[in-house]
């Protein structure tokens, strides 16, 4: 009939989407999600304050925070593809690879710079858009076809560079090293993009939506949303993300290596966790995200100053992610009623027999019979 189709498009508005309410969300106030995050990241600084002041000085914060920015963009992207209640394991092949094609193509010519970029990122975002087919259309598990995605870029990374790019271009070293009134050039594209990121997916009906998909699929579906399409976007978004990251960091590291980006999975990762994004999908906050990673660059700077090498940096790495998987992760309040609910046998049937206002077993006529007596 004419009129349900009008009906069937109108019904996502109300039923798929949360509640206008839900649109204040996007405010600087913190919330239960991203408040524990920022408390922790003001009592790291505060800690390396006190033990380690070079840290925090205005010389060691300029060399730490271009990294955090790169960090934190790839950690956005990771975001995107855990809200939809997936997880990407490409995320080094698509950071070597951007890498590799803007160091292996100009070869040192700032003239080609752009049209290495435009070429890293239409090779990033088709095989985002691979991954997405993959998981979306064909079903695949998120973890199986982004792992196989990886090796494949891995393979095109080998094949482009023979294992050894050349250094990168004056021209980008110079932009992501450049500041602007004091603050670096990675750290305001990493604002802008978090920002962007937020406003989109907390004020806009598209991000509503997306929203809306990650939550529950069948849900989503059922309300009328193309589910496909939203998780099919979402890996070649994530993709762009990681492609960024990847030219940030072949401009601040001069000689890159093929594997530059095997340091940024764990880590990626660990970010979305602490930043408090569920990882059964819907709730998420690029921005908690992205105050994880400074929080994680911080952290490993602290630790190599301690002493530690890189293997104990990765270790704690892992264990920040533990952390954040036991604070956001473990249903702690179900945990906590089970262990207080009464057994049906032994002493919580005493004790459910004698709570107040209920005959005990004593006074109950008969109770002290015998088994198999009579009154």
């Amino acid at each position: 009939m004419p009129g349900s189709d009008h009906t069937a498009e109108s019904q996502p508005h109300s039923s798929a989407a949360p509640p206008a309410s839900s649109m204040t969300r996007f405010s600087p106030r913190l919330n239960a999600a991203s408040a524990p995050i920022c408390i922790a990241t003001a009592v790291l600084f505060l800690i390396s304050l006190i033990f380690e002041p070079d840290r925090v000085r205005h010389s060691a914060l300029l060399g730490m925070l271009p990294f955090a920015a790169v960090l934190a963009i790839a950690a956005m992207g990771q975001t995107l593809v855990v809200q939809q209640g997936g997880i990407d394991l490409s995320v080094p092949g698509m950071i070597s690879l951007t890498i590799v094609l803007l160091t292996s193509y100009p070869n040192g010519d700032s003239g080609k710079l752009a049209s290495a970029i435009v070429i890293a990122f239409a090779a990033t975002l088709a095989a985002g858009a691979i991954s997405g087919v993959i998981v979306s259309v064909i079903g695949v598990t998120p973890i199986v076809a982004t792992l196989g995605m990886n090796a494949v870029l891995y393979g095109v990374v080998i094949q482009v560079s023979a294992g050894n790019p050349p250094p990168t271009t004056n021209a980008l070293a110079t932009f992501a090293s450049g500041k602007v009134i004091g603050i670096p050039n990675t750290v305001i594209i990493a604002v802008i993009l978090a920002a962007a990121a937020a406003l989109i997916i907390k004020r806009t009906i598209v991000g509503r939506r997306f929203e809306a998909v990650g939550s529950g699929l069948l849900g989503a579906r059922a309300a009328g949303l193309r589910a496909r399409r939203y998780q099919l976007a979402t890996y070649v978004v994530a993709a762009a993300f990681y492609c960024m990251a990847g030219v940030l960091l072949a401009g601040i590291v001069h000689s890159p290596s093929a594997f530059q980006g095997d340091s940024y999975l764990l880590p990626s990762v660990a970010a979305v966790v602490l930043g408090g994004t569920s990882l059964l999908g819907g709730r998420g906050s690029v921005i908690a995200t992205a105050v994880a990673a400074l929080f994680i660059s911080q952290l490993d700077q602290f630790v190599l100053v301690m002493g530690a090498n890189q293997g104990v940096q990765n270790l704690v790495d892992a264990g920040a992610l533990a952390v954040g998987l036991a604070i956001y992760s473990v249903p702690w309040r179900r945990l906590r009623r089970n262990v207080r609910r009464p057994s049906p046998d032994g002493a919580g049937r005493l004790e459910q027999s004698t709570a107040p206002g209920l005959p005990g077993r004593e006074s109950t006529p008969g109770a002290q019979l015998a088994p198999g007596s009579h009154k």
